[in-house]
C-alpha cells in the first residue's frame, strides 16, 4: 500500500514514511493511493475474531509487509494490554433501538486511546529499527493531549509537546495531561482556542525546514495511522452485532468536530463494511451540520459548550473527505483549500450537496439538549452518558427513525467532565486513577497564541 496527498504533489509513499510526515509537505492530507476492500465471506470469518485480532486483519490491508505480520501482531497486542474491559470497545445496549460503544476503557478514558496507543507503540517501533529521536507536536481539545502522552511517556528516543487551549478545557482532561512528570513530555497552555492550536501547529508542520531538521512528527488526526486504527471499532461493532443476532444495519451516530472519527466510519462503509447511516453529531459549533445541510463550509463564532472537546470550528480531517467527494482530483481539492484561506468559506454544488447528504446525516445539538439527554438516559436505564456522548444520543434520537437501531459512540467516561454532569444534579464516583490526579503537581507553561512563541518553547525543550 501506498499513501498520497489530497493536494497532488506527493505520492508513492510507503506507510511508515506517511505516518513520520504527518501532514504532507505540499500541506495536504495524506490517504491511501486505493481504499482496500473486504468481501462478505470476509467478513463472516471477522465476526469470530477478538478486537486486536481483528485490528490485526484491518490495518495489515493498509500496511502490508513494511511491518513483519508477527511484529505487526505484537505492536498490537501491547496497545490494548492497557484497556480495562477484555473486548476493548464493548458494545451495551440502552433499548431494542439505541446502544452504545463504549470507547473509554484506556489509560485516559477516552475514544482516543485506542489508536494513540497504537501509534505511540508504533512510534517507539520506528524510533528502535532506525534508531532516529522522534519529536511529537499535536494540539488537543482536550482529550488526544492525554492519550497521545499516555501512548508515548517515558519512552526512549521520543519526545512530546502538547499544545492545549488555556481554561478551555475540563478539569479532568487538564490534570490527566499537566501531571504527568516524565521528563520527554512538555504541555504548553496556549491563550486562545483549539483552532488556535491546531492553526500553530499546522504552520509548524508547514515549514517544512524546520520540520525536517527537529524530526518533527504528528499525532493528531492529521496523521493517518490514527485514522486507520480507528475504523476497526467500526467493523467489531458491526460484527459483533450482526454475530449476536440482529439483522438491521447499524446507524452510528458519532460526536465529532475534527471530523476524524466519523471520517474513519466513511472509510470503513468505503471497504465494503455494511451500516446504515452515518449520522455527525454536532454541538454548537456546527460548521459541519451546515455544510451536510446546505453545502457551505464556513467557519463561524466560537462557542464554549457542555462538550468542550467538539468545541472546533475548523475540522482538519475534512480536507479528506472534500477530496473523494472531488472525484479525488487533487488540484480541485488544492483549488477549494486555497479558496478556504483566502475567503473563509468552500460552497460544493447542489450536485455535490446532494452526494454528501447520501454520506451523512447531521443535527448539531444545543447546550440545553445536550444536558436532557444525560438526565433522560440517567432517568429512564440508569445509563450515565459525558456530554459528547450525550450529543450523539440526541443527534441519534431526531434523525433515526422509528424501528432503526442507532449505535452511539460513547467518546469518554462521565468522569471526565464532572462540572456538566454535576448541571443535571448527578452525583458520580470517580474511578481511583482519575481522583488520584486531583493530589499530583501540575507542569505546564502558558504561551500567547502565536507560532513563533510556541517555536521558541519547542527549542528549548529539543
Amino acid at each position: 500500500m501506498k499513501y498520497k496527498s489530497t493536494r497532488g504533489q506527493v505520492a508513492g509513499i510507503g506507510f511508515i514514511d506517511a505516518v513520520l510526515m504527518g501532514l504532507a509537505d505540499d500541506g495536504g492530507l495524506l490517504i491511501p493511493e486505493s481504499i482496500p476492500q473486504v468481501d462478505a465471506d470476509t467478513l463472516t470469518k471477522w465476526r469470530e475474531l477478538t478486537y486486536p485480532e481483528l485490528a490485526l486483519e484491518v490495518l495489515s490491508l493498509f500496511i502490508g509487509d513494511e511491518i513483519p505480520r508477527d511484529e505487526l501482531a505484537e505492536l498490537i497486542q501491547a496497545s490494548y494490554t492497557t484497556f480495562r474491559d477484555p473486548e476493548v470497545t464493548p458494545v451495551k445496549r440502552l433499548s431494542p433501538e439505541r446502544a452504545v460503544l463504549e470507547l473509554f476503557h484506556g489509560p485516559t478514558f477516552a475514544f482516543k486511546d485506542v489508536a494513540l496507543q497504537f501509534l505511540g507503540q508504533l512510534y517507539a517501533y520506528i524510533s528502535q529499527k532506525t534508531g532516529s529521536v522522534i519529536h511529537i507536536l499535536g494540539a488537543t481539545s482536550g482529550d488526544t493531549g492525554a492519550s497521545a502522552i499516555e501512548g508515548v511517556r517515558g519512552k526512549e528516543g521520543i519526545r512530546i509537546c502538547i499544545l492545549h487551549p488555556a481554561g478551555k478545557v475540563s478539569r479532568v482532561q487538564e490534570l490527566q495531561m499537566t501531571t504527568v512528570s516524565d521528563a520527554n513530555v512538555q504541555n504548553l497552555a496556549v491563550e486562545g482556542t483549539f483552532d488556535d492550536c491546531q492553526r500553530i501547529i499546522k504552520e509548524l508542520f508547514a515549514d517544512v525546514s524546520f520540520k525536517k531538521e527537529y524530526h518533527l512528527r504528528a499525532i493528531n488526526s492529521i496523521n493517518i495511522a490514527r485514522l486507520l486504527a480507528q475504523t476497526v471499532y467500526y467493523f467489531y461493532a458491526a460484527l459483533k452485532l450482526a454475530k449476536d443476532g440482529e439483522s438491521r444495519l447499524p446507524n452510528f451516530s458519532v460526536p465529532t468536530g475534527n471530523f476524524g472519527d466519523i471520517f474513519a466510519g466513511y472509510l470503513a462503509r468505503r471497504m465494503g463494511l455494511p451500516i446504515g447511516r452515518l449520522i455527525l453529531a454536532t454541538n454548537e459549533n456546527n460548521i459541519l451540520e451546515r455544510f451536510v445541510h446546505e453545502g457551505i463550509y464556513e467557519p463561524g463564532e466560537f462557542r464554549s459548550t457542555y462538550s468542550p472537546s467538539m468545541d472546533i470550528q475548523v475540522a482538519s480531517n475534512f480536507e479528506r473527505y472534500l477530496y473523494y467527494q472531488n472525484g479525488e482530483d487533487a488540484a480541485k481539492t488544492a483549488a477549494q483549500m486555497a479558496e478556504l484561506s483566502k475567503s473563509g468559506r468552500i460552497v460544493v454544488a447542489s450536485d455535490v450537496r446532494e452526494a454528501v447528504q447520501a454520506d451523512f446525516a447531521a443535527y448539531g445539538v444545543k447546550n440545553a439538549e445536550c444536558l436532557e439527554a444525560i438526565r433522560v438516559c440517567h432517568a429512564d436505564t440508569g445509563y450515565l452518558l459525558d456530554p459528547h456522548t450525550a450529543c450523539g444520543v440526541a443527534a441519534g434520537g431526531r434523525i433515526a427513525a422509528s424501528g432503526e437501531l442507532t449505535v452511539t459512540l460513547a467518546t469518554a467516561h462521565p468522569a471526565k467532565f464532572d462540572e456538566s454532569i454535576q448541571l443535571v444534579n448527578i452525583r458520580q464516583t470517580f474511578p481511583a486513577p482519575i481522583a488520584a490526579l486531583f493530589e499530583k503537581p501540575q507542569h505546564a507553561t502558558r504561551v500567547e497564541g502565536s507560532a513563533d512563541a510556541v517555536k521558541d518553547e519547542l527549542l528549548r525543550f529539543f
